[in-house]
C-alpha cells in the first residue's frame, strides 16, 4: 500500500514580549529553562505519537510560534533528530522555522541551515520603522535587512516575509513603500494580512484611540498590494499568500487542501485520520505531561464538504468543478445556486473547470461563503 503524506506543526510558545497586535500562545523566557523543559517534553510527546504514523511519510515540518528562533540551534538539532528517527521524513521535506528579525545572529541561521532546514519565514510586518514602533515591534526595518542578508549568505534560497496592512496611521504612500522596499530584496514568498483587532490585545484595550483605516481604504490597501505584487512576479495563490512560480508554501496548502497534519505543543492543532482534536494553552499541564487535548471530533461528511469549499475558495485557483462532481456526483452550481448571483456582481469568476473569488470577491469571501455555506454544531 502506498505511503499517505503527513505534515507537522510544532507550535514554540516562546517571545521576548507580545506585540500589541498578537493573540497568539506565547509565554516569555527571561533565562531560557523554560525553553529547554519544554522541548523536553515535545520529545517525549513526538516519540509517544510516532507508531501512530507508521504508514505514513512527512513532506513538511513547521515551526511555528511565538518565536522559535528564541530556542537555541542545539535544541532544534535535538527535536529535529527525533523527528528523523521517529518518523519517515522525506529528502525533500520543506522545513520550515518562524524568525523574528534579530532574534537569531548570523551563526544561528548557519546552525539552522546545516540541521536542514529549507525554509525561513520572517515577520517583518512593515519597512516603515514608526509603524514596527506602533505594532510594539522589537526590530527596525535595518535589523530585518541585516537578518534577511544573512540568511542569503548562510545559504538558505526560500525565504517567506509576512507584511501587515491597515496599521495604525498607515498611508497608502507607506504601505506602497514597504512593498518597494521588500520586493527590492527578492524573497520566494510574501504574505500580506490586513490587521485585525483581537480580543484580549494590547490595541483591544487601546482601539477607541486607534487611528485606523476605515473599510474604504482597508480595502484599497488590499487591491494596492495584489496589484504591485502581481507585476513584479509574486503570483497570488491564496488570499493573503503571494509567491514566485514553485515557492508555495508546501505546509500551509496541506491546511487548504484538507490534507492529514499532526500539530505537537500548546494551541497546536490536528486534523488526522478523518478527525480533528486541537491542545489546550495550558503550558503548566503541558510540562507535567499532562493531557492537553481537546476529544477527538469525527468530522461529518457534510462537515467535510463545507470545509472543501470553503478552504478551496480561499485559493485563487478555487473549485474544481470535476473533482466537486466526482467527490459528490453533484454539480457545483445546482449544489450550490446563489453561485450564478456572484458571478454576474464580478465577486466570483468562472471558467470551463473551475469556479473562483476575484480580488472583488476575496474582500467579501467571509460574508459570501457564510451565506453559502453551514456546518453541523
Amino acid at each position: 500500500m502506498k505511503k499517505r503524506s503527513l505534515g507537522i506543526y510544532l507550535h514554540i510558545p516562546f517571545c521576548i514580549r507580545k506585540c500589541n497586535y498578537c493573540d497568539f500562545c506565547s509565554f516569555p523566557d527571561a533565562d531560557g529553562k523554560l525553553i529547554e523543559a519544554y522541548a523536553e517534553e515535545l520529545i517525549r510527546r513526538i516519540e509517544k505519537f510516532s507508531s501512530q504514523c507508521g504508514k505514513r511519510y512527512v513532506d513538511t515540518v513547521y515551526f511555528g510560534g511565538g518565536t522559535p528562533t528564541l530556542m537555541p540551534p542545539q535544541i532544534f538539532g535535538r527535536i529535529l533528530s527525533v523527528l528523523r528517527r521517529s518518523f519517515d521524513i522525506s529528502p525533500n521535506a520543506e522545513i520550515t522555522v518562524e524568525c523574528n528579525p534579530a532574534s537569531i545572529d548570523k551563526n544561528g541561521l548557519a546552525e539552522l541551515f546545516e540541521l536542514g532546514i529549507n525554509r525561513l519565514s520572517i515577520g517583518l510586518q512593515s519597512a516603515d520603522d514608526g509603524e514596527l514602533a506602533v505594532l510594539g515591534r522589537l526590530h527596525s526595518f535595518e535589523d530585518f535587512c541585516r537578518t534577511f542578508g544573512d540568511a542569503r549568505e548562510v545559504g538558505f534560497e526560500n525565504i517567506s516575509v509576512d507584511l501587515m496592512h491597515s496599521i495604525p496611521n498607515q498611508t497608502r504612500k507607506s504601505f506602497e513603500s514597504s512593498l518597494t522596499e521588500l520586493i527590492a530584496l527578492r524573497p520566494e514568498h510574501i504574505s500580506v494580512y490586513g490587521l485585525k483587532i483581537e480580543e484580549g490585545t494590547a490595541f483591544f484595550y487601546n482601539r477607541d484611540k486607534l487611528n485606523l483605516p476605515d473599510e474604504d481604504t482597508d480595502a484599497e490597501l488590499y487591491m494596492l498590494c495584489c496589484d504591485i505584487l502581481s507585476k513584479n512576479g509574486y503570483l497570488q495563490y491564496e488570499i493573503s499568500n503571494f509567491a514566485r512560480q514553485g515557492r508555495e508554501s508546501r505546509h500551509n496548502l496541506k491546511y487548504w487542501r484538507l490534507d492529514d497534519y499532526i500539530g505537537f505543543g500548546v494551541a497546536a492543532h490536528s486534523c488526522f485520520e478523518d478527525e480533528r482534536f486541537g491542545n489546550s494553552r495550558d503550558i503548566k499541564a503541558f510540562l507535567a505531561g499532562k493531557d492537553i487535548s481537546s476529544q477527538k471530533q469525527k468530522i461529518s461528511d457534510s462537515e467535510r464538504l463545507s470545509e472543501y469549499v470553503m478552504l478551496g475558495l480561499r485559493l485563487t485557483r478555487g473549485i474544481d468543478k470535476r473533482e466537486f462532481f466526482s467527490l459528490t456526483g453533484s454539480d457545483f452550481k445546482h449544489t450550490y445556486p446563489t453561485i450564478d448571483t456572484y458571478i454576474k456582481g464580478g465577486f466570483m469568476r468562472e471558467d470551463e473547470n473551475s469556479i473562483a473569488f476575484t480580488t472583488k470577491g476575496f474582500l467579501v469571501s467571509n460574508m459570501i461563503l457564510s451565506e453559502m455555506l453551514t456546518f453541523d454544531d
